[in-house]
């Protein structure tokens, strides 16, 4: 009977193996997420939500860890039949923790998924506001020209002409290129 008992240890240790690489694995997986994410970006915190998810994951471990023992245990006292439905229970709590080990991986595998869509969203939100922000600084600059040259609308090429003699700058073109050369020496 003992060794019954081994091979059921040796089972959720396996399984309590699985359990803490997957976790591992899962942080490193956040980490570079993290690293990746511009600080524009609120933080996500999944860390609790992670703890209580293990903590629920090594209760349930510990809880068939105990029920294993005292199954070994009872084992030991039964004899003929009694030890053949105990093996067959033995059987079904090692797929039961073959299957957990597989739940967890699973999750994590949906956790790093969840966290790749959430990073690929955050960098096409950041490239949504440089371009919108491209897009302001443009019109602004329009704006600004526009506001500059209305101050010299109406003008007659003399009048503009007079304006670039006082400023040193050269008269000759026509009206419009009088008009940008004063706009552009108010910009200076």
């Amino acid at each position: 009977m003992p060794s019954i008992t081994r091979q059921y240890s040796a089972a959720a240790g396996q399984a309590s193996e699985a359990t803490e690489r997957a976790a591992e694995l899962w942080t490193q997986g956040v980490g570079k997420l993290t690293d990746r994410l511009p600080a524009l970006l609120p933080q996500i915190d999944l860390v609790p939500a992670i703890d209580r998810y293990f903590d629920f994951v090594q209760r349930a471990v510990t809880m068939n860890r105990s029920i294993a023992v005292e199954w070994a245990q009872a084992m030991g006292a039964l004899s003929g039949a009694a030890r053949e439905r105990a093996a067959s229970a033995s059987e079904v709590m090692r797929e039961r923790a073959e299957s957990a080990g597989e739940v967890v991986r699973e999750r994590a595998e949906s956790f790093e998924r969840a966290a790749s869509e959430q990073a690929e969203k955050a960098e096409k939100a950041q490239e949504e506001l440089a371009r919108e922000a491209r897009r302001i600084e443009r019109q602004n600059a329009r704006q600004a020209h526009e506001k500059a040259r209305a101050r010299y609308e109406g003008m007659t090429k003399a009048e503009l002409s007079d304006l670039l003699v006082k400023r040193d700058l050269p008269k000759t073109g026509n009206v419009d290129e009088l008009v940008e050369r004063l706009v552009e020496a108010d910009g200076k």
